[in-house]
């Protein structure tokens, strides 16, 4: 019996898009983080990046749940005595939506040299339009979006 060990190929990578339009962001941020990292693969194997590509779009209207859109805040230190900052989750969503995205799914990945790389493979755009059409991302349905999870609630 032997064993195989996956290997880093990007070549084998595939590129999927995600409409991130009134989908929930953590449950988002969730299946991207473990399509960044190939938990999806039946080849996944911890030392390797074996995970494939992510084109986020739409990153401006994503949803939060709860009071989060008034209670979330995020937090940056520069090192420095008095150099904390605060900024609410609005005043991020209208100045940087894209950073929401990409802060959210960037906690959920390893906090190794090979999760910063699996970072870099996350592209998110916060308009419906991204310059990825080359590379031809298939459509990725989440099924995480509220009108989604009502209609299932209405089935059963």
């Amino acid at each position: 019996m032997t064993t195989t060990f996956a290997k880093t190929r990007r070549e084998a990578a595939a590129w999927h898009l995600v409409d991130a339009s009134d989908e929930v962001l953590g449950r988002m941020a969730t299946r991207v983080a473990r399509i960044l990292q190939g938990k999806h693969k039946p080849i996944w194997t911890p030392h390797a990046d074996t995970g494939d590509f992510v084109v986020v779009v739409n990153a401006s209207k994503v949803q939060v749940t709860g009071r989060k859109a008034d209670s979330k805040t995020y937090y940056d230190f520069s090192g420095y005595h008095g150099g904390l900052k605060e900024t609410p989750y609005r005043r991020m969503a209208e100045r940087r939506p894209t950073d929401i995205i990409r802060l959210a799914v960037r906690r959920m990945l390893p906090k190794t040299d090979l999760g910063r790389h699996m970072l870099t493979k996350l592209k998110v755009f916060a308009g419906p339009e991204h310059t990825h059409h080359a590379q031809d991302p298939k459509p990725l349905s989440l099924g995480t979006t509220r009108a989604a999870r009502d209609a299932k609630k209405s089935k059963a």
